[in-house]
C-alpha cells in the first residue's frame, strides 16, 4: 500500500512537470491585430506624447463620437499610461477635434479647401503647438483618430503635423466567400464569423472588434456572405440579421452589401424564371430594394456573380451582362445603392482560351453599364494566382467604372500557413502601365477614376478572417488584411512603408528586428511564386481544394480545370502560347504591349511562359537554357523559405514567444511544402524535359508516381 500510494503521489507531479515543461506560450495570441496599446518603452518618447496628448476637444456627440472617446481612452491609458482627458473647451484642450462648420475653426489659420476633404477625409494639423484633427463629418474625425494614433503607435513627431487624407477610392470593400453555415469557401483561418443561426439578437463582441479593426484602416463596406450565394439572404428572416450587422456597423462607418443569387426572384419570389426583361422581375428586384431600405437605410447594395461557374444570370436567358446589372442598379437607384458586377465569368460553351473570355463578354458592353454599377475586375486575367499580367480589361472599358479585385486570402498562395506579403502583389498590379492612354495610364488610375471621370470608384479585397484567435490563420496574414485597407485608400504608398508600419503596431518596435522582418516580408510573395509557378507559369494547383501541386491533373470535367490546360508542356518545351500564332490573347492589351508581348526577347522573364511555348533549351537572359532556370528558379524559392527561417530565429528575442512560436511552425510547414512544390513539379517536367537535373541543385527526393499517389480529402476552404 505504501509503495501504491507513493506512485499516486509522484503521478500527478509527473504530469505537472510535463505540462510545466510543454507550455511556451505568452498570453499575445494575436487577437489585437494591430491595435496594440501597450506601453511605450522610450520613457523620453512617451513623456513627449503625454505631453501633447493632455486633453481633448470633442464638440459633436453621436455613437461615432463616442466610438472615437473609446477609442483615445484605451490608446492613451494603453500607451501612455495616462487617463484620457476631455474638455468643454478648445483653448484648454491639446488636441481639438473640428467639424468643418464649427464656427471656433474660424479662429484658426487654416489655408487648406475643407471641402476637397469630402465626406471621408481629414485633416491631420499642429497649429500653434495644438494638434486639430478637422473634417466634413464624424466618419472623417473617426480615420483621422486612427491616424493620430497610428503615428504614436509608430513613433512620428507630432509637433509639425500637415496631413491633408482623402481616399482615392470610394468603396473600400471586404468580400466575404461565407456560406449561411458558417463554412468559408477558401478560408484558411477557421469557421466565418458571422454566425447566422445567432443572430439578429446574439451580437458577439467580435463584430464590434472587427469593424474598430476595418475602420483603423479605412475599409467603409463589407459583403457577408459568398459570392455563390444562397437565395435565403434576402428573405426577411435574414434580412433581420443583416440589419444587426448592419446597426454595429453603422457608427465605424462601413455599410453592408450582399452577394445576391441573380434566380431569387424565381426561388423564393415564385416567379416562373428570373429573365431581367421581364416587369413582374423587374418589380419583384424594386419591392425587394424598398423592403432592405426599410430596414438598412444606409445599405450599400448587391455583389453579383453571374454566367459563371454555374452560377445563374442574364445569359440564361439570352441577356447581356449589362442588362443584368442595370436592372439591379435600377431598383436600388432611388436608395443610393449600388451594384459590384463581377467580371470573373468563363462559360461551358465557348471555346475561347479561358483568359480571353472576360474581356470578350465585357468589352462590347463598354458603356452601357447604368452611373451605379461597377464591374468589379480580378487584378489578372485567369484566377488570384501567384503572379499574373494584369487583366486587359483595366485597359479597354474606358466609359465604365470598374472595381478592383484583389485576393487577401492566399487560395492559391500556400493557404494560411505560408508567409506571402502580398502588398508587393497588390502594388506591381496597381502600377501596372496599360498604355490605354499612353504612358503612365496605370490599373490603379483606371480603379480611381482618373483615367476615366467614373462617378463610381471601388476596390474589393475577397477577406482572410475566420475565427481562429489571431483572425487570420497565420499572423503575417493579418499584414495582407492591413495592406489591402491602407492601400485602398491610397494606391500610391509604398508596400515596403506599409509593411513598416504593420511590424511596428503588431510585432516590435526594435528597428534591427524590423529591418529584418521587413526584408522577409518584401520578399515572400517573390519566394512563393519561384517555388510555385515561376517564369510565367500558372494553375498548377491540385484539384478542388487548390492544396499543394497538381501539374499532371487532365482528368477535369473541362479542359481549362486542368493544370495541363496552362502549362502545355510536352517533349519539344513548355508555356502557353498566347500570341498571334496562338490563342491570341496579346491582342486584347494595348499596342505598346502587343509588340512587347509578341516576342520572348522583348517578354518580362517573370511572364515568359505565361505568353510563350519555348524549347526546353531556349535561351534565357541569364545565358542559361529555360530547364536550367526553371529549376533554378524552383530552388531559389525554398532557399528564400530557409532564408526567412534564418531571418525569423534572429528576431527571437524582440517578439512576443506566442507570436514567434505561431510564425515558426508555420515557417516550418512553409519549408516543407515549398521542397515538396518544387520536387513535385520538377519530377513531372522532367518526364518531359528529358534533362537531368543540372549540377549544384538537389534532385527530387521522390518520382512523379509518389507526387501523383498524394491525396487529401479533407484540405480546407473547397467549395
Amino acid at each position: 500500500m505504501k509503495k501504491l500510494f507513493m506512485l499516486l503521489i509522484m503521478l500527478p507531479i509527473l504530469l505537472g512537470s510535463s505540462a510545466m515543461a510543454q507550455h511556451r506560450f505568452s498570453g499575445e495570441d494575436g487577437y489585437r491585430l494591430w491595435l496594440k496599446y501597450d506601453l511605450i518603452q522610450d520613457q523620453s518618447l512617451r513623456q513627449q506624447y503625454r505631453q501633447q496628448l493632455q486633453s481633448f476637444f470633442i464638440a459633436s456627440d453621436s455613437a461615432t463620437v463616442d466610438i472615437i472617446k473609446h477609442e483615445l481612452t484605451l490608446a492613451s491609458n494603453g500607451l501612455l499610461g495616462q487617463t484620457v482627458k476631455f474638455t468643454d473647451s478648445v483653448p484648454k484642450a491639446s488636441v481639438v477635434f473640428f467639424k468643418s462648420d464649427n464656427p471656433q475653426l474660424a479662429k484658426y489659420d487654416i489655408k487648406q479647401d475643407l471641402t476637397q476633404l469630402g465626406q471621408e477625409g481629414y485633416l491631420l494639423v499642429t497649429v500653434a503647438k495644438q494638434i486639430l484633427l478637422i473634417a466634413n463629418s464624424e466618419q472623417g474625425l473617426l480615420y483621422a483618430t486612427f491616424d493620430l494614433l497610428r503615428q504614436i503607435q509608430t513613433g512620428t513627431s507630432l509637433t509639425q503635423l500637415n496631413k491633408k487624407q482623402v481616399p482615392k477610392v470610394q468603396l473600400r470593400m471586404l468580400n466575404h466567400w461565407d456560406d449561411l453555415d458558417r463554412h468559408t469557401e477558401r478560408g484558411y483561418a477557421g469557421q466565418s464569423i458571422f454566425d447566422w443561426h445567432k443572430l439578429p439578437d446574439y451580437q458577439e463582441q467580435r463584430y464590434y472588434d472587427y469593424a474598430r479593426a476595418n475602420a483603423s484602416i479605412g475599409i467603409n463596406g463589407i459583403v457577408p456572405n459568398n459570392v455563390n450565394a444562397n437565395a435565403l439572404i434576402l428573405t426577411p428572416a435574414y434580412l433581420h440579421k443583416v440589419k444587426a450587422l448592419a446597426d454595429i456597423f453603422r457608427p465605424y462607418g462601413i455599410k453592408v452589401y450582399l452577394s445576391v443569387k441573380f434566380s431569387s426572384p424565381h426561388l423564393i419570389g415564385g416567379l416562373e424564371n428570373s429573365d431581367p426583361v421581364k416587369p413582374e422581375v423587374q418589380q419583384w428586384w424594386q419591392d425587394k430594394a424598398a423592403e432592405i431600405y426599410q430596414l438598412i437605410p444606409d445599405f450599400g447594395g448587391f455583389l453579383v456573380k453571374a454566367n459563371s461557374e454555374g452560377q445563374p444570370g442574364p445569359g440564361d436567358f439570352g441577356r447581356t451582362h449589362a442588362q443584368g446589372a442595370n436592372m439591379l442598379a435600377r431598383a436600388l437607384k432611388p436608395f443610393g445603392g449600388n451594384v459590384l458586377w463581377r467580371a470573373f465569368v468563363y462559360a461551358h460553351d465557348t471555346k475561347a482560351e479561358r483568359s480571353l473570355q472576360a474581356y470578350n463578354e465585357f468589352v462590347p458592353l463598354d458603356g452601357k453599364f447604368d452611373n451605379n454599377v461597377s464591374v468589379q475586375v480580378k487584378n489578372g486575367p485567369i484566377d488570384f494566382q501567384p503572379r499574373e499580367p494584369f487583366s486587359p480589361l483595366f485597359g479597354a472599358m474606358p466609359h465604365s467604372s470598374l472595381a478592383m479585385e484583389f485576393q487577401i486570402t492566399q487560395e492559391y498562395l500556400g493557404f494560411s500557413t505560408h508567409l506571402a506579403y502580398l502588398g508587393t502583389l497588390y502594388k506591381e498590379a496597381l502600377d501596372a502601365d496599360t498604355h490605354s492612354k499612353g504612358a503612365g495610364s496605370t490599373v490603379a488610375k483606371v480603379v480611381d477614376g482618373s483615367l476615366s471621370d467614373s462617378p463610381l470608384t471601388a476596390m474589393a479585397g475577397v477577406a482572410n478572417i475566420g475565427m481562429d484567435r489571431n483572425w487570420t490563420g497565420h499572423i503575417f496574414g493579418q499584414a495582407n488584411w492591413y495592406v489591402f485597407g491602407r492601400l485602398a485608400w491610397d494606391h500610391d504608398l509604398s508596400a515596403a512603408d506599409i509593411a513598416d508600419e504593420w511590424i511596428n503596431m503588431t510585432l516590435t518596435h526594435n528597428k534591427n528586428a524590423i529591418a529584418q522582418i521587413k526584408d522577409m516580408m518584401m520578399s515572400s510573395r517573390e519566394d512563393v511564386v519561384n517555388y510555385m509557378t515561376p517564369l510565367g507559369l500558372h494553375h498548377l494547383m491540385d484539384t478542388g481544394h487548390h492544396y499543394g501541386p497538381g501539374p499532371w491533373v487532365d482528368n477535369l470535367g473541362r479542359a481549362d480545370w486542368n493544370p495541363t490546360y496552362y502549362h502545355r508542356a510536352d517533349k519539344q518545351g513548355l508555356g502557353i502560347d498566347r500570341t498571334a500564332a496562338g490563342t491570341n490573347a496579346i491582342s486584347q492589351y494595348a499596342p505598346f504591349w502587343q509588340e512587347k508581348l509578341a516576342d520572348p526577347a522583348t517578354t518580362p522573364t517573370e511572364l515568359l511562359l505565361w505568353f510563350h511555348h519555348l524549347s526546353w533549351d531556349y535561351t534565357m537572359p541569364s545565358g542559361k537554357n529555360l530547364w536550367y532556370e526553371l529549376v533554378h528558379h524552383y530552388n531559389m524559392g525554398v532557399a528564400g523559405v530557409e532564408k526567412m527561417q534564418q531571418q525569423w530565429q534572429s528576431v527571437k528575442n524582440q517578439i512576443d514567444p506566442n507570436q514567434f512560436n505561431q510564425v515558426e511552425m508555420a515557417l516550418g510547414i512553409q519549408l516543407k511544402e515549398a521542397k515538396w512544390w518544387r520536387d513535385a513539379c520538377l519530377a513531372y517536367f522532367q518526364t518531359f524535359s528529358q534533362r537531368p537535373i543540372p549540377e549544384g541543385f538537389p534532385k527530387p527526393a521522390h518520382d512523379v508516381d509518389y507526387y501523383q499517389s498524394l491525396q487529401f480529402p479533407y484540405a480546407p476552404g473547397q467549395g
